[in-house]
Parts: structure tokens; sequence; C-alpha cells
């Protein structure tokens, strides 16, 4: 069971998730979750679906994850009103999964409920059986456990996707956590090849995910396009050691839900903020002579 200080410290906002002056936009938003999660989901125009709604081929679609209060005043100049009023996809911002987990992650710290954002796969998209995906989980009391939700599913995905089921509550299954990913991969009940993103997948793509699963939970946050994935292909080759702390790392963030407070895996995040081919990178450049 989760303590009352680690409930604490996903009721509160972090750098990424704090709304700042734009707090006050929240005050009209709808209290049931998944009226809220479908205004969350017309905020944003999510880059891969850009075409499906009429988002011109030659339009830039940047993908960096941002702060949510630069985000919320980015579709406040987009588009001036309320933000439970239906916008045009064009007076809309874009951005990704990530972009939308984190909107309803700060929905609900600001009304003083745990929540987190995950890092995973999901399987109701089309593609990859296990596709990368970010969705917010938050604490439900009088259940004593996370449920999950996915901010970004809209009327339209619901539609092509062939969705079914709440996304406000999504079902056993819907959705994997990186950790959970990897221990099913690791166990040999699923392949590996099936987790990842376009053409990139397979248990290197699984350990990115984990490693920023923990940051995620850990508040040590990193964009969703981060230097994460920046390797070689030689890179991509996982050695024992690594198997090995991989392992360990997925079940302590599993485990951790009813052993320890997830604070305690700052320090662990903290190591690991940075990933090791950068690390190497940054180590193997000559000194600089400082400038005259």
């Amino acid at each position: 069971m989760m303590t009352s200080d680690a409930l604490q410290f996903y009721a509160r906002h972090d750098s990424l998730t704090d709304p700042a002056g734009f707090a006050r936009l929240y005050d009209e938003l709808p209290a049931a979750l998944p009226a809220l999660c479908d205004v969350l989901s017309g905020l944003i125009v999510h880059t891969s679906w850009a075409a499906k709604y009429g988002i011109p081929p030659e339009t830039p679609l940047p993908r960096d994850t941002k702060p949510v209060a630069e985000r919320l005043a980015e579709v406040a100049r987009l588009f001036d009103g309320p933000l439970v009023t239906e916008r045009p996809p064009l007076q809309r911002p874009f951005g990704t999964c990530r972009d939308f987990a984190l909107l309803l992650c700060s929905t609900l710290r600001h009304r003083g409920t745990p929540a987190r954002v995950r890092c995973g796969f999901a399987t109701y998209f089309a593609g990859r059986r296990y596709a990368d995906h970010w969705i917010c989980e938050y604490w439900q009391g009088d259940e004593g456990r996370w449920a999950m939700a996915d901010a970004q599913i809209d009327r339209l995905q619901r539609v092509s996707l062939g969705i079914g089921f709440d996304c406000a509550k999504l079902p056993n299954g819907a959705f994997l956590t990186a950790p959970a990913a990897w221990r099913l991969v690791r166990s040999q009940a699923a392949d590996a090849e099936e987790f990842g993103h376009g053409d990139a997948g397979g248990l290197w793509f699984l350990h990115v995910n984990l490693h920023r699963d923990l940051l995620a939970l850990a508040n040590c946050q990193v964009s969703a396009w981060d230097t994460w994935r920046d390797v070689d292909e030689a890179g991509k080759c996982l050695s024992v050691e690594t198997l090995s702390a991989c392992d360990r790392l997925a079940d302590l963030i599993i485990d951790s839900d009813t052993l320890v407070d997830w604070p305690e895996l700052r320090p662990i995040a903290d190591g690991v903020r940075v990933p090791p081919w950068q690390r190497r990178s940054v180590e193997r450049e000559p000194a600089r002579a400082p400038a005259n």
C-alpha cells in the first residue's frame, strides 16, 4: 500500500506539471474524469494524427514536450476562450501522447489528487501489438490503488481505432507500464519485437522506456524526445550486465508500490538522467582551452 508521504509526493506539482499563472483556466473544467479527458483531448493535436484532423501536410509539427504552463500559454494564444470550448484543429498546438498525459496529471494534482505520468506500451493502436505510449495514473482512494487514464483519445481516434472501453479508466491489459512490459518479455511471455514505435523496437527500446518510466516516477522530468534513443546500432546490443540491471530495476519499480516510497527512487533516477552513451561521448570530448 502506498504511504501518505508517497501520495503527497504525487499530489504536488513538479516543474513540468505546474500550471503557474494559468491555474485559473482549470476552474471551469468538469469534475467528472471522463468529461475532463474529453476536454483535454481537444486542446492539442497529436502530430501523428495531424492529417486526420485536416492539418495541411506542409505544416510544421513540433514534438518537443513543454512545461504545462508553456503549453497552456500556447493553448490560450491560439484560441481565445475557456478550455471547455471546442476549438478547431488549426487553432490548437501540436504535441504527442506525453503532452496529453502531462495535462491530465497537472489538472488532477491541481485538485489534490495524486497523479503521475507513466511510460510504457498501449495495445489499442494500429501497427505494433504494443505501441510506445504515455498515459496518466491517478490514485483511487476508495479502492486504494492506481488507475490509468488516456487523455489523448477523442471521438475521432476512438472511432478510427475501434475503442469501446472507457479511456478515463483503462481496463487491465490496455496499457503496460515499461517495467511490466520488460518483465513480460524477459519471462518469454511476449516477443520483444512486438514492442516499439514505427521502425524502432525490440529489447533495446524496452530498456529505453524502462528508464524513462523511472525518471517520470521520480519526477526527474525528461522529454519524450530526449537523447535516450540517440545511439548507434552497436549501442543497441545490451550486455548481460545491462540486462541484469534492467531486471532488478523493473522488479524494484513494480515492487515499490507496496514496499517503499517512490521518492526513494530519486537517487537511482538521478544516475540515469543522461543515457550512458551520451556520458561516454562527453567523457571522450577533449578539454577546451578557456576563452581569452
